[in-house]
């Protein structure tokens, strides 16, 4: 079992504390990525440390480079992989970590030159998921020196693969309830422009609804804006 000192304890309980409170924010999920990605190098002192999410927009699916610290453009720039490509592919579509000591003598890493470039040797891939969910998505470490990842190791970024999946399904949650209260809002002032149409010319519930369905199609302008056009005309 690894010996593990009280500084590198410490180190590691710090980045899963900060990690936590980043998730917690109401911050874009974009910048909790970057968060996440920038507490893990630079705490647990790693020379890089990458998300690639699974691009379900696209068919086949993609895993596209989402989030790095890395700012030399060898690294940050944009770009994806097909879903069971290389060795992001492999844990992705496997559920399963991979250690790898030399990425330079490993046959599935794909991007040996830009790994001599910048000097990354040892790499430890982890899948993102919550759960028994599917697999959203794989953190990537790389250290600049030949590295074997000890199980603690493995346990740590893990486990902050696990936030990471936390924080997509959080975000998702926060979209979807924000979706829901934007559709409520313009159900309400819908309903009271009809409310007005009804009263001012002589129309039924349905043909006040239809009346702001259509100036909707016409102007190629949401129902809200209409309805909300017509609440300002009452206030004129």
């Amino acid at each position: 079992m690894e010996s593990i000192d009280l500084e590198t304890h410490t180190k590691r309980i710090k980045a899963f504390t900060d990690i936590s409170r980043a998730i917690a924010t109401d911050q874009p999920l974009d910048a909790v990525l970057n968060r996440i990605v920038l507490i893990t190098a630079r705490v647990l002192v790693y020379e890089v440390c990458s998300i690639w999410l699974v691009d379900d927009s696209v068919t086949p699916r993609r895993l596209r480079l989402t989030a790095t610290q890395a700012m030399d453009p060898a690294y940050a720039r944009p770009r994806s992989l097909g879903r069971v490509e290389g060795v992001a592919g492999f844990v992705a579509t496997h559920r399963q970590v991979l250690r790898i000591r030399d990425i330079l003598k490993e046959p599935r890493y794909k991007e040996k030159d830009m790994a001599r470039k910048l000097g990354l040797v040892s790499l430890l891939s982890v899948p993102v998921h919550w759960g028994e969910d599917d697999v959203t998505g794989v953190l990537n470490v790389f250290t600049n020196r030949l590295h074997e990842f000890s199980e603690e190791e493995v346990h740590m970024v893990t486990a902050i693969g696990n936030l990471t999946a936390f924080a997509i399904q959080n975000a998702s949650l926060m979209n979807r309830m924000g979706a829901v209260e934007e559709e409520l809002e313009t159900r309400k002032v819908v309903e009271r422009a009809k409310e007005i149409l009804v009263r001012r010319h002589s129309l039924s519930g349905e043909e006040a609804f239809r009346w702001i369905q259509k100036k909707s199609m016409n102007s190629r302008k949401g129902m809200r804006q209409i309805a909300e056009a017509v609440l300002l005309s009452e206030d004129v």
